[in-house]
């Protein structure tokens, strides 16, 4: 049966839509931090759909709330009153920390950082982006022109101009070597070197730690850097947070908070998590910059009721249960334990990460050379252990992305870490 599907699958939908695995999965069921396939292999989940399923599968309180929200009416645009939407928007204006925020809903993350660049560039009346290299945020057309990540940008056409600033990546490139505070001051002198050369920029986009980039963090305190900065010029700072929002790195609810010594973002992005499977993205921005267009607009599928209703639901019950303090807890001892691991494996360059957003990057032993075959071989050899995990990064795709459910208990990140442990032993 998987066979067949995997036929039809590739007779009607694009080349370029990626599928793990040489024999692809299809999951037909999952429960808490599990999931079942077609043929009724049962894995323990560590992916989350892309870090999306946030708190668990089949949450009861968010299955309840989408089931009672769908029995009175699921959708009506944003043309008409929405009491979901504006009950969901209140909460996240609070906890974004932006003064006098305003949010508008999206149904991805791609739409949200869309979004965010069309109010960039419309409020400071400039197409010249800054973004960071490694990174991605999104696969429209202006989103894939601001991404700096080969892999996953097909066209160097776009709307806008890019500019790569330095930071994303702590243990490579050219500053690798530098302690923290010389890292950050030669980023910012980097930074500061090119806004002397270039027409005055809309904003910087970053996100605090870089997803599909495989899970890289610049050191505590850059972005702040960074953003004083940009203030002074007036160009502002957009916080990718689609990744790493909802409480994800433990340590602080929004990625950005690990560099927030200069305040909050002046836009910030999410999607992901918040829906925990519901299609869900959104924009948040003080209120002279989200209400700066000149020119009607309606959202028909984003803020509708039904994914509203999931998101307060999950919403509600990660805060009320913590979730945030179960990253921190359940994630640093799972950080530590594959730390123990991958000191005896000589192709593990790195594990790095924060809360339950864990990367492991694979290159060939002795050498910063990424091995992305042999990244793919774990990924396999994980699953056959039956545990899921993803992949990313720059330099070839050679990074293993580890992001369980917030919900993830010691005994199933003790389980996994066996497991991917056992993987990573089978290198060659």
């Amino acid at each position: 049966m998987t066979n067949d599907l995997l036929g039809r699958h590739r007779a009607v939908l694009p080349d370029w839509l990626a599928l793990y695995y040489e024999e692809p999965l299809e999951i037909t069921h999952g429960e808490g931090r599990h999931v079942w396939d077609a043929q009724g292999n049962r894995y323990l989940d560590f992916f989350g759909g892309i870090l999306t399923t946030m708190t668990a599968h089949a949450l009861p309180e968010v299955t309840k709330a989408v089931s009672e929200q769908a029995g009175r009416i699921i959708h009506s645009s944003t043309l008409y009153l929405n009491r979901p939407m504006v009950e969901l928007a209140e909460r996240i204006a609070q906890l974004s920390g932006i003064p006098d925020a305003r949010v508008f809903f999206t149904t991805s993350g791609t739409e949200a950082n869309d979004t965010a660049l069309l109010l960039a560039t419309a409020y400071r009346r400039s197409n010249t982006i800054l973004a960071m290299r490694n990174s991605y945020h999104g696969r429209s057309f202006s989103a894939v022109g601001i991404t700096g990540n080969s892999g996953w940008s097909p066209t160097s056409l776009s709307p806008l101009q890019t500019l790569y600033v330095h930071g994303g990546v702590r243990t490579r490139g050219p500053f690798a070597s530098l302690s923290d505070d010389a890292y950050i001051a030669a980023c910012v002198d980097d930074l500061k070197d090119l806004l002397g050369h270039t027409r005055p920029p809309a904003a910087l986009i970053a996100e605090p730690v870089q997803g599909v980039g495989g899970f890289t963090t610049p050191p505590d305190g850059l972005y702040a850097a960074f953003r004083e900065v940009l203030h002074e010029r007036g160009i502002l700072w957009i916080a990718d947070e689609v990744q790493t929002g909802w409480g994800r790195t433990g340590e602080h609810f929004w990625g950005w908070q690990a560099h927030g010594q200069s305040g909050p973002p002046d836009i910030m992005t999410f999607a992901k998590g918040i829906g925990n499977g519901m299609s869900i993205g959104g924009v948040v921005a003080r209120s002279e910059i989200m209400n700066c267009l000149d020119s009607n607009s309606i959202s028909t599928f984003g803020g509708t009721q039904i994914t509203m209703a999931a998101g307060l639901a999950n919403l509600t019950y990660l805060l009320e249960h913590d979730l945030q303090g179960n990253a921190r807890r359940v994630g640093g001892l799972l950080i530590e334990r594959l730390r123990a691991v991958a000191a005896q494996v000589p192709a593990v360059r790195e594990v790095r990460g924060r809360g339950l957003m864990i990367g492991i990057e694979i290159t060939k032993p002795g050498t910063d050379e990424a091995d992305p075959r042999t990244a793919a071989a774990v990924l396999e050899a994980a699953r056959e252990g039956g545990l899921l995990i993803g992949k990313g990064g720059g330099h070839n795709t050679s990074s293993l992305r580890v992001a369980p459910p917030l919900s993830l208990n010691v005994a199933e990140a003790e389980e996994g870490a066996a497991i991917l442990e056992n993987a990573l032993r089978s290198i060659p």
